[in-house]
């Protein structure tokens, strides 16, 4: 099977284009795939599908072999893949995903090649039981999450996945792998979650810092800059446009307030093409 190697910001997928169907194994593709000893190395298998409400619909399997709802960075290389192969017609794509329907997608090109991708990610969930969480609440914001060893305080967003931003004096040294692990599988939160790692340097430029539930430490996440930017307007801390500062680059979150929904806005790219063993 071909498959093509692909990034948003080092966020890395294995991409694979013209199945009909999600296979039924795809679980324990994915787990051997994304293996990065023993494979081709990946946070997740993308699947670029036929879509009967879009131009394409995605399905995107973890390295664990679960299944992630969304995620930012997948769909600005599926919108560049399907844009520079000549898939689709026009600067204007969409994609249906699982968690958060059909994404209407905004390249911008140079010589027939993607340059930069926007993606209409929908407007954000904040109903404490629909992220989810345990809290029944409108909104939960600045509450308090306890672990053994610590205590922090959380705002839970959804962007068709769930996400809990935490603030800390120094994202980019964050101990991620101690305390990823503890948060993303916390009791509050009963399908796991993303946990986002943030320091407010001014009103328009954060540090965030990812563990991703299913994948671990990636070097980006375009949901979890999404629900950063939406946390940060809501405690007060950011404009509603801000630069949000990944491991891997920058990604440029919107949260428009006339229509309530957010905008991301960054590059995607092609590493290399080959063929695996199914």
């Amino acid at each position: 099977m071909e498959f093509t190697k692909m990034h948003g910001l080092g966020n890395d997928f294995i991409v694979i284009y013209g199945e009909q169907t999600l296979p039924d194994h795809a679980e324990e593709l994915a787990l051997r795939w994304c293996d990065r000893y023993f494979g081709i190395g990946a946070d997740g298998l993308v699947y670029i599908l036929p879509s009967e409400r879009a131009d394409y619909r995605m399905r995107i399997i973890n390295s664990d072999g679960s299944e992630a709802e969304q995620c930012g960075n997948a769909i600005r290389c599926v919108a560049k893949y399907v844009y520079d192969r000549g898939y689709v017609q026009g600067e204007e794509v969409t994609i249906e995903t699982l968690g958060a329907g059909v994404q209407k997608v905004a390249i911008q090109s140079q010589e027939g090649r993607a340059v930069t991708v926007t993606v209409d990610m929908g407007q954000p969930v904040l109903d404490g039981l629909r992220v989810p969480t345990t809290i029944d609440s409108e909104q939960v914001v600045d509450i308090p999450i306890e672990t053994d060893e610590a205590s922090f305080r959380f705002t839970a967003v959804s962007m068709g996945n769930p996400h809990c931003v935490i603030y800390v004096d120094d994202a980019v040294n964050f101990d991620l792998n101690t305390w990823g692990p503890k948060l993303e599988a916390h009791p509050l939160f009963p399908k796991k979650v993303n946990v986002e790692f943030a320091t407010v340097l001014d009103r328009r430029t954060v540090d965030m810092r990812v563990w991703e539930r299913g994948a671990g430490p990636t070097l980006a996440c375009g949901t979890g800059a999404c629900a950063t930017l939406v946390s940060s307007v809501l405690n007060g801390k950011t404009d509603r446009e801000a630069e949000i500062r990944l491991k891997g680059g920058s990604l440029f979150i919107r949260w428009d307030e006339q229509d309530n929904r957010v905008y991301m806005t960054g590059p995607a790219a092609f590493v290399y093409t080959g063929n695996v063993t199914v």
